[in-house]
């Protein structure tokens, strides 16, 4: 070897440490995985195609047209026959109790791509012959209109899973529940009173005398003729403070006698005034 012949050296060796530092693909049990078993097994089953489902022959039909973006006025006929067909072929081989329902539409098919074929032949009225697509357009179209209001009504709220009815018990007792009066109510009703009385001014000079007694006789009458009256309308305004205060002592002594009742149809409802017992 010369001063001018190049140097030959070797290349260098992987070092081990190199060599264990190689990456792993998978993990098994938490141990590395860095080489494929050579004894692996994988069925046939397990590398089988799974088709979209579809809701039957017309379902099918449907998706094929609009993925090809097909005219469906002007369906190319030998072109969606061997899409179907295709598919047709590969749900035979796996469910074959689905086969019978998409061979007829398959046979539909090709007697209208046949009768595509064949020349046509005018009437006797000069009128262009029916196309023979016209029957399986008509009934895709229906079919996609079912289809898009099925969707409508499968997006809607739903009873039992998006929200639930009310559920309110009824007691057996048909008797009427009037809501409680309370003292706060019949404090405004009176004082309500009590500001129209004195709206009105007497100039009379004289001794009345007033009995409680008398006034409750006078609202028992009343009532007997009536069956309720509305609280305002038991008392005359007209007749001064005096006569209302005596007129509304005589009201609450008939209450305390259980004589008659003061209710309202419903919370901060008008007070009505009424005989014991009395429903009408």
């Amino acid at each position: 070897m010369t001063a001018t012949d190049p140097v030959l050296s070797e290349a260098p060796s992987t070092p081990p440490e190199a060599e264990a530092k190689q990456i792993a693909f998978a993990r098994l049990y938490g141990e590395a995985v860095f080489e494929l078993p050579t004894d692996l097994y994988i069925p046939p089953e397990a590398l089988e195609i799974f088709l979209e489902a579809f809701e039957g022959p017309l379902d099918l039909l449907l998706y094929l047209i609009r993925r090809q973006n097909f005219n469906i006025l002007d369906i190319p006929m030998a072109q969606l026959t061997a899409q179907y067909l295709v598919y047709v072929d590969q749900i035979r081989q796996h469910k074959l109790e689905l086969a019978a329902e998409y061979l007829l539409m398959a046979a539909a098919l090709v007697e209208i791509k046949s009768r595509m074929l064949l020349p046509s032949i005018k009437n006797e009225d000069a009128e262009e012959p029916e196309d023979p697509r016209a029957e399986l357009v008509r009934r895709l179209l229906e079919y996609e209109r079912i289809k898009l209001a099925a969707g409508k009504l499968e997006d809607m709220p739903k009873l039992g899973d998006d929200f639930f009815s009310p559920f309110v018990t009824i007691p057996k007792d048909t008797a009427p529940r009037w809501p409680d009066v309370f003292p706060v109510d019949l404090h405004n009703a009176f004082t309500e009173i009590i500001r129209r009385s004195k709206l009105t001014t007497s100039h009379t000079v004289g001794k009345q005398g007033l009995s409680v007694r008398e006034h409750m006789s006078i609202i028992l009458r009343r009532l007997q003729t009536t069956g309720f009256v509305e609280f305002y309308d038991l008392f005359d305004v007209a007749e001064g403070v005096a006569v209302v205060i005596v007129h509304f002592l005589a009201l609450l002594e008939l209450a305390r006698e259980s004589l008659v009742e003061i209710t309202q149809a419903e919370p901060l409802a008008p007070v009505y005034v009424r005989l014991t017992g009395s429903y009408e």
